[in-house]
């Protein structure tokens, strides 16, 4: 019987978060992900509710005699089977509120009997994995001398085993296997590596002029060297006179340190002319090496392809993966890549040479923003930044949203006096004040509704700043905050991230990366009807991740 297997308090509090993780977060989640996110949430709140009851007796606190305590028990299950009920009859509505922001279609009506049926087992399995760890206990309690008081023991058991279970999740045990997962991708990319020809263009990274062999870089950065619009497909697009782009990519393992990929990298750029050209961008992948084709098909538009882009892969992990654990990767990378060509670029006539601009999305992003520090290029600034999608923990980035101007959103911050840093999402520059830049632009490109730069790890016990009113246009109304439920939410959106349409969560759309493309580096020739032309003619959903 219940009352006699179960934690009545357990159940009860479990059954509480397991209610409250079926309303809206930031993304919309399918039944699978939903079902496993409830049984998760069903499991923390019984063991913490199991926890409170067990401590009660462990103090010796008083409890009601048997009958009342079976009473009790009966009653507390009815409640949690009337809470769950509700909240899975509930389901449906919580998740349109979310889909229906974005312009998705509607939920299938089945949807809470799948998630359901997904919950039970994961939160079994949670709670029997739990069961485990108090059996651990249990038995180290038994090993330790006799002579030692019962409470004591069972105190320091109980921290013997939280101890070694917080060293393996949190510690040298998941870094090490994180690792090792970057080790076995970087195997795997080599075998990818070997499947394609090399280009035939002499000014392509990996072709037979290149100082860059094409085996040292996978399929991302063959992606990105290789599906560019030629200067035909950027005049017909644009019914403006244009050149080939130049696009570079320095594999992990085109060169051995992260300073001879640097160097490389910049060997490559002269080789190719990019320094002849009118832009130059130096771009820092995700964590997986992918670039953004969004990004850079559209920065080509708007310049008629006189741009020279150069990317620099650090890591093989997701980056979602890289961001709870190792946030540093990346940023030896970009302080080596930004020191070698700012090195060189500041050698040229400041008349012949291009302008200088940083580029990164989601964890290449944070690792862009530690491409420098400010006063080291007063003397001689590059000219700006396009960060899209930058994550919770971007230095510049939480700096500048902390030290917002007062009344403005989180989720859309204005920083000073509006010459420096500004903000942009899919509502366009429209709100933006009639203030001139200054001689450095940075545009923080992001989404009220992406979780990579809106997690927030004090959502256990703090409700975010960008709950509060107005919300973003992309945020579902009936979000709302509440311990440990909202936390466990806006984790697995980070791991969803980019499964959310386009122009939503972390899947930026070109017409926006138009617009921060614009302010960041000022593209000649354009008349505000043909920069929304082109947005127009643009196939979005050709850039779906």
């Amino acid at each position: 019987m219940v009352a006699y297997h179960f934690s009545p308090p357990g159940l009860l509090l479990g059954s509480v978060l397991f209610a409250l993780s079926l309303t809206p977060s930031l993304l919309p989640r399918t039944e699978l992900v939903q079902g496993i996110l409830s049984g998760c949430s069903f499991a923390v709140g019984y063991g913490i509710g199991n926890l409170a009851h067990w401590s009660w007796g462990f103090l010796g606190l008083r409890v009601p005699p048997g009958r009342i305590t079976r009473l009790l028990g009966f009653l507390i299950a009815l409640v949690c089977l009337t809470v769950v009920g509700i909240a899975l009859g509930n389901a449906n509505l919580w998740q349109n509120s979310v889909r229906s922001v974005m312009g998705m279609a509607p939920v299938a009506t089945s949807q809470p009997l799948l998630i359901a049926a997904t919950a039970l087992p994961v939160a079994l399995l949670l709670m029997l994995t739990g069961k485990l760890l108090v059996m651990l206990v249990r038995f180290i309690w038994g090993k330790l001398p006799a002579a030692m008081p019962p409470r004591a023991a069972m105190l320091l058991s109980a921290l013997l085993v939280g101890a070694v279970l917080a060293l393996l999740v949190n510690g040298v045990v998941l870094r090490g296997a994180l690792r090792a997962a970057d080790r076995f991708y970087e195997r795997l990319d080599a075998v990818v590596s070997d499947e394609g020809g090399a280009p035939a263009r002499p000014r392509q990274t990996g072709s037979s002029a290149s100082l860059i062999l094409w085996n040292t870089i996978g399929r991302d950065a063959r992606i990105y060297v290789q599906s560019g619009p030629a200067a035909s497909a950027i005049s017909a697009m644009t019914g403006k006179p244009a050149i080939e782009p130049l696009r570079t990519y320095v594999g992990l393992r085109s060169a051995e340190s992260v300073g001879a990929r640097a160097e490389l990298a910049l060997a490559e750029l002269q080789r190719i002319g990019a320094f002849d050209r009118s832009v130059l961008v130096l771009v820092m992948p995700v964590g997986t090496g992918w670039v953004d084709r969004a990004a850079i098909d559209t920065l080509e538009y708007l310049h008629g392809g006189d741009v020279a882009t150069v990317a620099v892969q650090y890591s093989y992990l997701t980056s979602w993966l890289s961001l709870l654990v190792e946030p540093g990767y990346g940023s030896d990378t970009a302080q080596a890549l930004f020191q070698a060509v700012y090195e060189y670029w500041t050698a040229l006539p400041k008349d012949h040479r291009p302008r200088l601009y940083l580029y990164g999305l989601s964890l290449g992003a944070l690792a862009s923003q530690a491409s420098t520090q400010l006063y080291d290029v007063l003397g001689d600034p590059f000219q700006g930044a396009l960060w899209a999608g930058p994550p919770f923990s971007s230095s510049i980035w939480s700096w500048a949203t902390a030290n917002r101007q007062p009344d403005t959103p989180a989720w859309l911050p204005r920083f000073g006096n509006d010459t420096a840093i500004r903000f942009l999402n899919q509502s366009g520059t429209a709100h933006w004040p009639a203030v001139p830049w200054g001689p450095m632009r940075t545009v923080f490109l992001q989404y009220a509704s992406d979780p990579i730069v809106f997690f927030d790890p004090s959502a256990d016990w703090r409700r975010p700043a960008w709950l509060d009113e107005p919300r973003g246009p992309d945020v579902s109304p009936a979000l709302n905050w509440y311990p440990v439920v909202t936390f466990l939410q806006l984790a697995l959106d980070m791991a969803l991230a980019q499964t959310s349409p386009i122009g939503y969560g972390h899947v930026y759309a070109p017409r926006d990366y138009i617009d921060a493309w614009v302010e960041v580096t000022q593209p000649p020739g354009w008349t505000k009807a043909e920069l929304e032309a082109l947005k127009r003619k643009i196939p979005a959903d050709e850039y779906l991740p």
